[in-house]
């Protein structure tokens, strides 16, 4: 009878897993293509990720009765392979939101931040957003480059089509690109400003992300400037 309940245990845990996989990719689906609002598509992919933490309880509960029993564990191994990846994904997700702050506007220059003109809504850097950046993204700043300006906005723009932005505006006369990078699992819209100043030893590059959805971004946004600054400053000939 125990067995019984165990095999169970594993069979519900690889529905649980296959489950949790079909939420998600509804979710997803359904805000790409469907064109539903954003607070669905979180809540259908929260039913998944409770659905995969369920199924890893019940895959680990079975794993641990197949290897007394040194039996079962197939099952046991794949309910947990299927529910692992939407269950990982969620509680990154909450760790995320717990241990960053809720601000969704980041610049490299908070004094004078770049400034949005072909945005679908331009607004100005919050002033509030400053010292919470500060502390949470020490690594978020200008980056100095050896190079003419123009060369040095040539490199950014070439580096933001590599990324597959979509390019707002690109004018060498201002300086500055406008684009709009979009998440890599939603295809949530963020928007990108690159500015390129002239200093005595060569080009400033300044940056800007902000969210245009919700009220806080997990870090997303440093971690975008951070990536992209980086790969320039290895991009840009010495």
């Amino acid at each position: 009878m125990l067995e019984f309940i165990t095999r169970r245990f594993g069979f519900a845990a690889i529905l649980l897993g296959l489950a949790s996989l079909a939420l998600l990719a509804l979710s997803v689906w359904g805000y790409r293509a469907g064109g539903w609002p954003w607070p669905q598509a979180y809540d259908i992919a929260g039913w998944g990720v409770w659905a995969a933490l369920m199924g890893v309880v019940a895959a680990l509960a079975t794993l641990v009765r197949a290897i007394r029993k040194r039996r079962g564990a197939s099952i046991a191994l794949i309910g947990l392979i299927l529910s692992l990846p939407v269950a990982g994904l969620g509680v990154a997700f909450e760790i995320a939101a717990r241990t960053t702050p809720p601000i969704n506007d980041i610049s490299t220059d908070t004094e004078d931040p770049p400034v949005y003109w072909f945005t679908a809504t331009p607004t100005d850097y919050p002033a509030q957003n400053a010292e919470p950046q500060r502390s949470a993204y020490p690594d978020v700043r200008p980056l100095d480059l050896p190079i003419p300006v123009e060369d040095a906005f040539a490199e950014a723009l070439t580096l933001v089509e590599t990324r597959g932005w979509e390019v707002l505006s690109a004018d060498p006369a201002e300086n500055q690109i406008e684009a709009i990078a979009r998440s890599r699992v939603f295809g949530f819209e963020d928007e990108v400003a690159v500015r390129v100043t002239d200093i005595e030893t060569g080009s400033r590059i300044d940056m800007r992300s902000r969210s245009r959805l919700g009220q806080i971004d997990r870090g997303a946004n440093a971690r975008r400037i951070e990536a992209f600054l980086s790969d320039l400053e290895l991009r840009a000939p010495a």
